[in-house]
C-alpha cells in the first residue's frame, strides 16, 4: 500500500511503530475525570459472535430485540451518538439500566426481572447462546471484555464482549448474573479515570423474595431457559471498583494486544524475501539485458550494414497501438489509483495514532471520507489514460469514472443490506444513513471526479515515444506458459504470495470482530504489495514482449489484478477451515462482502500494474533509436 525506497531503513520503522504503537495517547477522544459518587454511564452494543470462538454466523443483534427481552432503563433506551463509520460497521449504542458510582462496591444488585418469555424467543435466545453470540457494552468510550491468555506468551489481555451463555449437557444455560470488575486510576487531584472494564457472567437460577430483592445464593445452580412459554429471568450483577497503575493514556494496551508477533514478523520477512527476488530479477533484466539491448540498437546506426530489428525493438511499431476496450481499462485504471491513494492515506493517518480505536467509527469515517475525495484522482488519471488511447467519447468516460465503480461497490453494499434487513440484524445500514451516504457521493465524489475529469482532458496529450504503425504486426504462437491466462495467473501469485499471512488475520479481526492493532506491519506489508504488483508486471510484460507479443495493456493490469481472484479463493479456503456457518443468508453476506473486498483488490493492484508497466515501456522505447 506505501512504497518503500530503502527496506533497511523502513524495516527499522517498522519495528519502531510496531513495538511502540501502544506505549503513547492515541488521540481519540478527552479522558473523563470522575469523583467519588459520580454515575459512571454503562451504554449497551450490538450481540455479535464471541471472538474467541469459530464463527457460525455474520448477522449481528441489536441489544434491545425484542426476541431477548433484556431489561430495559426507565423511560426506555436512549441512542447514544455515532459516527458515520461507526453505524457503517454494525454499532448500535444505546443506554441501559444499569447504575454504577464511581467507588461505590455492590453486590447483587437487581436489574429487573422480565415478563414471561414466550416459545418463540425462548428458543431464539438458546440458538444465539449455541451459536456463541457475545454481549458487548461501552463503559467510558472502553468495551467491556473478558480476560484471555495468550498460549504463546501466556500474557493475559482484554477480548472485547462476554458469552451471552454457555452450553452444558446439550442444554443452552443464560447467563443472567454479571460480575463487573471496573479498573480505575487515580489522579493526584483525588479524580478517578476508568482504565479497564473487565465482565465474569454467571447463570443463576435466581428467585426474587417476598420484598422484591433477589435470593443470590453461591449454591444457585445455572439457569435453563426453558422453551415453554413459563420462565422469567431475573437479572443481577456486581460491581468492584478496583485501583489500577495504568495510565488513562495507555488503558488500551491491554485491548490491542498483538496475538503471537512472530508471525507478523515472519509475515513481513517473507513479504521482503519476494520483494528482493523480484527487484533482483527486474535489476538483471534493466542492468544486463535492456542495457546490452539499447546500447546494441543504437549502435546500428554507425554500422554501414544494415540489421534488421530483433527481440522487442521489433513490436516498437505496435507497443503503444490503443487496446480494446479502452473507454472501461481507463475507468478501472483511475478507479484504482483512487484506491490507492485512499488505502495509503488512511494507513498514514493510522499509523500516527490519528485513528485511534478509542474513537470509535474513525476508521470507517475516514476511509469513506477519502474515498469520495480522491475521486478527483480516479477523474483525472482516467482522463489522460483514455486521451492517451485515442479515445473522444469524453463525456461518457466522464460519466462512467464518476459511477461505475463507485455504483457498483455501493449497490452491491445496499444489495446485501436487504438480506441484513431480512434477518433482522443490527448491522443493517439504516434508510437515513444509506441516504447520507449516497448524498455524500453526489455532493462530493461526483464533482470532484467530474473536476478531475476535465483536468486531464484540458491537459496535452500524452506523446508516445515511437509512432504506431497502421498495419498490426501478426503476433507468432506464444508458449504456454506466455499466453494469456497462464502468464496472469502465475503473475498473480507473487503479490498474493507477499500479503496472505497479514491478510489471515485481517479476515481474524473482520469476521472474529477481533480490533486488528499491527498496523506497523500492515503499513510495510502494503507497500511490499505495490512493489510486488509492479515488479512481476514489468517482469512478465518484458517476457512476452521479446515473444513479439505486444498486447500489454489488459494482461498488465489483470496480471497484479489476479491477487484479487486469489484473495477470493483463500476467502473460501478460511470459509471451510475457521467457519462454521450454517445458515443461508450468513453464507450470502460472507461471500458477498468477500467478493466485495477482492474486487477492490483486483481494482487497486490491477491499477498499480498498469501504471508501471506503462511507465516501464515509455522508458525503455524512448531509450532507442527508431527511424
Amino acid at each position: 500500500m506505501l512504497s518503500i525506497p530503502r527496506v533497511s531503513a523502513v524495516l527499522a520503522l517498522g519495528a519502531l511503530w510496531a513495538n511502540t504503537c501502544s506505549a503513547f495517547y492515541l488521540p481519540g477522544v478527552a479522558p473523563n475525570d470522575y469523583a467519588i459518587d459520580d454515575p459512571v454511564a454503562v451504554n449497551v452494543n450490538s450481540l455479535t459472535q464471541m471472538s474467541n470462538q469459530q464463527v457460525k454466523s455474520v448477522i449481528s443483534y441489536d441489544y434491545y430485540d425484542e426476541r431477548f427481552h433484556f431489561c430495559k432503563p426507565e423511560g426506555g433506551p436512549q441512542t447514544q451518538s455515532e459516527s458515520l463509520g461507526s453505524i457503517l460497521f454494525g454499532d448500535r449504542i444505546f443506554s441501559s439500566p444499569f447504575e454504577l458510582t464511581m467507588g461505590h462496591d455492590e453486590e447483587c444488585k437487581l436489574l429487573c426481572q422480565t415478563e414471561t418469555i414466550p416459545k418463540e424467543d425462548a428458543e431464539f435466545i438458546n440458538q444465539c447462546i449455541a451459536d456463541d453470540y457475545a454481549i458487548n457494552w461501552v463503559v467510558d468510550g472502553l468495551p467491556a471484555a473478558h480476560v484471555e491468555k495468550d498460549e504463546h506468551t501466556a500474557e493475559e489481555y482484554y477480548n472485547i464482549g462476554f458469552s451471552l451463555g454457555f452450553v452444558n449437557g446439550g442444554k443452552a444455560a443464560l447467563n443472567n448474573h454479571y460480575k463487573i470488575f471496573a479498573y480505575y486510576h487515580e489522579r493526584s487531584d483525588n479524580t478517578r479515570r476508568v482504565v479497564g472494564v473487565v465482565v465474569h457472567p454467571a447463570s443463576k437460577d435466581t428467585k426474587l423474595k417476598a420484598d422484591g430483592t433477589p435470593d443470590c445464593k453461591k449454591e444457585n445452580l445455572a439457569f435453563y431457559l426453558k422453551a415453554d412459554s413459563t420462565d422469567k429471568v431475573v437479572y443481577t450483577y456486581d460491581i468492584s471498583w478496583v485501583a489500577s497503575e495504568t495510565a488513562w493514556a495507555t488503558r488500551w494496551d491491554m485491548y490491542l494486544h498483538i496475538l503471537d508477533p512472530s508471525i507478523h514478523w515472519f509475515s513481513l520477512v517473507n513479504s521482503i524475501v519476494i520483494v528482493l527476488f523480484l527487484t533482483g530479477m527486474v535489476g538483471m533484466i534493466l542492468l544486463r539485458a535492456l542495457h546490452k539491448d539499447i546500447s546494441r540498437y543504437n549502435a546500428v546506426e554507425a554500422q554501414e550494414d544494415v540489421q534488421e530489428d530483433y527481440g522487442w525493438k521489433l513490436v516498437h511499431g505496435d507497443v503503444f497501438r490503443p487496446p480494446t476496450h479502452p473507454m472501461l481499462l481507463s475507468v478501472l485504471v483511475g478507479s484504482g489509483m483512487q484506491l490507492v491513494a485512499m488505502t495509503g492515506l488512511v494507513l498514514v493517518f493510522a499509523i500516527l495514532g490519528f485513528l485511534s480505536p478509542s474513537n470509535r467509527g474513525s476508521l470507517g469515517t475516514v476511509m469513506v471520507i477519502f474515498f469520495m475525495v480522491f475521486g478527483c484522482i480516479s477523474g483525472f488519471v482516467s482522463a489522460r489514460i483514455y486521451k492517451m488511447n485515442g479515445g473522444e467519447a469524453w463525456k461518457t468516460n466522464i460519466i462512467l469514472t464518476a459511477s461505475l465503480f463507485p455504483g457498483l461497490v455501493l449497490g452491491s453494499l445496499f444489495a446485501l443490506n436487504f438480506f441484513l434487513i431480512a434477518s433482522h440484524s443490527s448491522g443493517a445500514v439504516p434508510f437515513g444513513t444509506m441516504v447520507a451516504v449516497l448524498a455524500l457521493y453526489l455532493v462530493i465524489s461526483f464533482p470532484l471526479t467530474v473536476a478531475g475529469s476535465y483536468f486531464g482532458f484540458r491537459k496535452p496529450r500524452i506523446e508516445h515515444p515511437v509512432r504506431t504503425n497502421q498495419i498490426p504486426r501478426q503476433i507468432p504462437d506464444q508458449p504456454v506458459y506466455l499466453r494469456s491466462l497462464p502468464s496472469i495467473f502465475m503473475g498473480g501469485i507473487l503479490p498474493f504470495g507477499a500479503i496472505f499471512i497479514e491478510l489471515y488475520f485481517i479476515m481474524n479481526s473482520i469476521w472474529f470482530h477481533r480490533i486488528y492493532y499491527g498496523i506497523g506491519f500492515l503499513f510495510l506489508v502494503y507497500g511490499v504489495l505495490l512493489l510486488t504488483c509492479s515488479q512481476v508486471t514489468i517482469l512478465m510484460c518484458y517476457f512476452h514482449l521479446c515473444n513479439e507479443d505486444y498486447h500489454w495493456s489488459w494482461r498488465a493490469f489483470l496480471t497484479a489484478g489476479a491477487c484479487g481472484f486469489y484473495v477470493f479463493l483463500y476467502s473460501i479456503l478460511y470459509y471451510f477451515t475457521k467457519l462454521q456457518i450454517q445458515s443461508f443468508v450468513s453464507m450470502v453476506l460472507y461471500f458477498g462482502y468477500s467478493a466485495i473486498i477482492s474486487m477492490l483488490m483486483t481494482v487497486l493492484t490491477g491499477a498499480v500494474g498498469y501504471v508501471s508497466c506503462l511507465f516501464f515501456l515509455r522508458k525503455i522505447f524512448g531509450s532507442i533509436k527508431v527511424d
